[in-house]
């Protein structure tokens, strides 16, 4: 019998999540599927687009494959060597930023200047500093733990160049990454385990930031107002809110079944970025949103459980970085499935993994590659391997 347990085979443990890349796969296959369905009729109809039914399709599975040679390259990326250089990361994402607002390199969309053409593509360079935020501020959290319970020398050189991207980013304007950038430096710092009386203090602020920020603002104001009461100008400023919710009031329990929604119709404006989820409300219903829900509620989890393991392991930089992760992709997940469902004012933000756009998807397959390659070294680590 003893001799039966030693040849029995050994059970191999995985290199890698295994669990994280499914559920990021499931995430993506969801969305290629949605973006097809919420842009064929824009495509169609479209001039610049040539009139075909797969032009959105053909290049949202275009950014995908660039996101996932990226990712590729990115796992192969020690942690260590993301830490070193965080901050020419974060120097890097401010120049692109201000590279933006330059007439002439920066591209203007409806009013807000946040591409640069590429020729091929657009780029955001907010997207890429949402990822950049997490990089740095999880290495000013390592740097600044001996000091952390001290206002001048922990909380105020944050305070400063938060202030500057958030500036920068206020010029586009883009007030979503805006919002999801200070998430990010406010979830650092507490999972840093920075002075909670000066944290409370900022946080208690910072809710009074925002209503100067949006006061300071006809443009924001509107918004505020039409997602207040969307159905006094339903034409108007309510118009957005006004028909996403008619689009999760149509899909009822299963949905009107997929490709059948109405409201991509050219009734829901940006059906394939901002307000896909309310498209997936129509065509599949509470069971549809529900399961997308799930989806991120688990990756997010997930995310957190490889920082925790991080941690257990003394890599502190790597932690935090994970759970920075968790922080920006829940944070923005929430805002977006807030305002399809009317429950936040309209940011315009993206839902990752599945809404349209080429920046977006790319930074958020290259932040899962960095999450993976943490978790590939939680297991080095816990086999006694070098990393």
């Amino acid at each position: 019998m003893l001799n039966t347990a030693l040849n029995a085979p050994r059970r191999t443990v995985a290199e890698y999540d295994t669990v994280l890349a499914w559920l990021v796969t499931a995430l993506l296959a969801i969305g290629l599927v949605m973006v097809y369905s919420a842009s064929i009729a824009t495509a169609e109809a479209g001039k610049y687009t040539g009139h075909q039914a797969t032009y959105y399709l053909v290049r949202h599975g275009l950014f995908m494959a660039i996101g996932l040679v990226f990712a590729v390259m990115a796992f192969q990326v020690p942690t260590r060597t993301w830490q070193k250089y965080a901050p020419l990361l974060f120097v890097a994402g401010v120049v692109l930023l201000i590279l933006v607002l330059i007439p002439g390199i920066g591209k203007s969309v409806n009013g807000s200047r946040r591409w640069i053409s590429l020729f091929v593509f657009n780029m955001q360079p907010s997207e890429l500093m949402k990822l950049f935020a997490v990089l740095y501020a999880a290495d000013y959290a390592v740097r600044k733990a001996a000091v952390r319970d001290h206002f001048v020398q922990s909380f105020v050189p944050m305070f400063i160049v938060m202030a500057l991207v958030g500036a920068l980013l206020l010029l586009e304007p883009d007030m979503g990454a805006f919002v999801v950038v200070c998430a990010i430096a406010m979830g650092m710092l507490w999972l840093g385990g920075f002075n909670l009386k000066i944290f409370g203090a900022l946080t208690l602020a910072l809710p009074l930031a925002f209503a100067a920020l949006i006061f300071s603002s006809e443009y924001r104001m509107q918004r505020v107002l039409g997602f207040l009461d969307p159905w006094s100008d339903p034409y108007g400023k309510g118009y957005q809110l006004s028909h996403a919710l008619i689009a999760f009031g149509r899909g009822e329990w299963l949905g009107v079944g997929l490709g059948a929604s109405v409201e991509k119709l050219f009734y829901l404006p940006e059906a394939h970025t901002d307000f896909l989820l309310a498209v997936i409300a129509e065509e599949l219903g509470l069971f549809g949103v529900s399961a997308v829900l799930l989806l991120f509620a688990w990756l997010i989890v997930r995310a957190f459980s490889i920082g925790r393991q991080a941690a257990m392991s003394d890599r502190l930089y790597a932690a935090l970085v994970a759970q920075g992760i968790a922080v920006w992709l829940g944070v923005q997940a929430m805002i977006n499935i807030g305002v399809n469902m009317g429950v936040l004012p309209t940011k315009g933000l993206t839902l990752p993994f599945l809404s349209f756009g080429g920046s977006g998807v790319v930074v958020n397959l290259i932040a899962v590659a960095v999450l993976m390659r943490i978790d590939y070294e939680n297991r080095r680590v816990a086999r006694g391997l070098p990393i």
